[in-house]
This record gives structure tokens, C-alpha cells and sequence, in this order.
């Protein structure tokens, strides 16, 4: 079978949230009218905010990716560009394409590839760029898709993340999903992204979870954004404790896990052990206080937890 006709395999990032999903489905839509044989598939279950915005178009999700995929297959990564955070055996696939929004990792190919990388809130803002540079059509579903995907990565233009583009890409798809009120919508995002009801400790620990390399350090940063902060702080205990067994099943040199208050957009850590202490109080310039470190308003893990930490080890290395 010849390159032009095997499929490519569409995928966000492992643990995935409702950019990751959404991502995949669009970008394989795209690759598709471009007159690519694309599917989407997804690394994890949904969490329910992107059921949610599924079940409101009436979009099935996307298969699991089987386990089986074999050493060579096409493969288009969206919302993620690290190894770690993507399928297993990606160095033994063949990446074609990659669509995100987040820094650089260690992916490396043996053919040139397409890439676009933007600095910008949400890669639901890419892709809505690529289907206009196109002049492809977006359609109501391809649009609530897009939109839903932007207003829940920029936590409705909250997050520190958020650029001008991720504003103007909104105003640009308003009509086209058919979206009365963006304001209720950005509401409903947020209580079903609150929704934690019937979660086990470890789901809501790796809900919104990823793994980073620092030096010779392994380490797991997870995060919960949620307007009912008080519900996650009366399972503190549990969370501390499924933090330490994910650390040794997973050897992990440390581990957080941040509660992101939506409304007062405020940061809450949870601190598992002595290293971690040690490294978020210098990281930070914070003190931790019965297992928490307050971040103040640092609630963006791609722009201002993972680089501080980056920072913290570059100057120790």
C-alpha cells in the first residue's frame, strides 16, 4: 500500500483534556479535506467536561488507540510534542505532522516533517488558522468543537496563556457554532469540568496529569482546575497519598499537584514529600504549610509552573 493511501493516526497527549480530544478530531477533519486518510484516536478516557462538549454535538468519541500499532505507521501528534506524554513506541512511528502550542521536547525524526508550533493559548486556535488559510469550511460542529476547546485551555481568557489570537479565533467562530451565550457556555465548560463525582483519588490525580524531564530528575505534575476547591482539599489526605504510590510505581524523583480555582484564579500545591518542599519553596519563593504551597496566581503549568521549575534545576544543575 503506498503512503498516500495508509491512514495517519491522529492523537493528542496521554491523560487528555477536552484540547486533546477535540485537537485530534479536527486535525484529522482537516487532513481529511486536505485529502488525507486521517482517524482520530485518543490516549486515555475523557474527562467529563469533553463529554460534555461531545455529547452536545453528538460526537462519539474517539477509539483507544490499540496497543498493537505497528513499528512504522504514520502518525500525527497534536497538543503535545514530548515522547513521554504521547504513545508508546512513538520513536519506532513515523511522525508526519505535529500541530501544538506548548515548548519544544525531545522529539527527533529521520524525514523532514510538518510542524506548527504557535505560542498561543489553545491548539484549537491553530487549527481554526489552518482551515482559513485553507479556505476550508468549518462547519457548526467542527466550530462549537474549536471554540469549547479554547474557552476550557484559556479557562474562558483567564489563564496567563491566553493571546490576542485565542480572543480574535473566538469572535470568528461565535456564529459559526451557533452558540447563543459564550458567557453560559464558558459555565457549563467549568461545572463539568468540576465535576468530579464518582472520580477514584487516582483519576483525579492523573485527570490532568504529565511527566517532565529536569536534569537527571523525573517528576509528575498534575493538575485539577475546578470552582469547587473545597471538595478537592477534604480528599487532601487521599490525594497525598495516591501522590507517594503513583511516585514509586512510576519511579518518579518527585510529584505535585496543583488545585486551580477557576473563579479566583488562585493555585493551591499539594506537596507529597521533603525534595518536593525543597525545590517548590526555592522554585517559587513560597513557604509550604501543612503539605500545601500557595502559587497565588500562577495557575498555568505550561507557562509558569513547568518553567520555573526548569529554571529552579538549570541553576542547581
Amino acid at each position: 500500500m503506498s503512503d498516500e493511501n495508509q491512514e495517519i493516526i491522529v492523537i493528542g497527549h496521554c491523560n487528555p483534556d477536552t484540547d486533546a480530544i477535540t485537537a485530534a478530531l479536527v486535525y484529522a477533519e482537516f487532513l481529511r479535506q486536505m485529502n488525507v486518510n486521517a482517524k482520530a484516536y485518543r490516549l486515555g478516557d475523557l474527562n467529563n467536561e469533553t463529554k460534555f462538549v461531545l455529547k452536545s454535538v453528538d460526537i462519539e468519541e474517539p477509539e483507544m488507540l490499540p496497543d498493537n500499532i505497528p513499528e512504522g505507521t504514520q502518525v500525527a501528534l497534536v497538543d503535545h510534542n514530548e515522547s513521554q506524554q504521547s504513545m508508546k513506541n512513538l520513536k519506532k512511528m513515523r511522525v508526519t505532522h505535529v500541530v501544538d502550542h506548548h515548548k519544544l521536547g525531545d522529539l527527533t525524526t529521520s524525514e523532514p516533517v510538518y510542524l506548527r508550533f504557535e505560542p498561543v493559548g489553545c491548539t484549537g486556535t491553530i487549527l481554526t488558522k489552518l482551515f482559513r488559510e485553507h479556505n476550508l469550511n468549518i462547519d457548526q460542529k467542527t466550530a462549537f468543537l474549536l471554540i469549547s476547546a479554547i474557552l476550557s485551555d484559556t479557562l474562558h481568557f483567564r489563564s496567563s496563556t491566553t493571546t490576542d489570537d485565542d480572543r480574535n479565533i473566538v469572535e470568528y467562530l461565535h456564529p459559526l457554532a451557533k452558540i447563543d451565550n459564550l458567557e453560559s457556555h464558558a459555565n457549563k465548560l467549568l461545572e463539568a469540568k468540576s465535576d468530579l463525582t464518582g472520580f477514584s483519588t487516582q483519576k483525579i490525580l492523573l485527570l490532568d496529569y504529565k511527566t517532565y524531564d529536569f536534569n537527571d530528575e523525573h517528576w509528575g505534575v498534575g493538575a485539577c482546575e475546578t470552582c469547587k476547591v473545597d471538595t478537592l482539599l477534604e480528599r487532601k489526605d487521599e490525594l497525598l497519598k495516591e501522590m507517594n504510590e503513583e511516585k514509586k510505581k512510576s519511579n518518579l524523583t518527585g510529584i505535585l499537584f496543583s488545585i486551580v480555582d477557576i473563579l479566583k484564579e488562585k493555585n493551591l500545591t499539594l506537596i507529597s514529600g521533603e525534595h518536593e518542599e525543597q525545590v517548590v519553596r526555592a522554585a517559587f519563593k513560597v513557604d509550604v504549610n501543612d503539605c500545601i504551597a500557595d502559587l497565588g496566581s500562577k495557575i498555568s503549568r505550561k507557562k509558569q509552573i513547568i518553567p520555573a521549575l526548569e529554571a529552579y534545576f538549570k541553576s542547581n544543575s
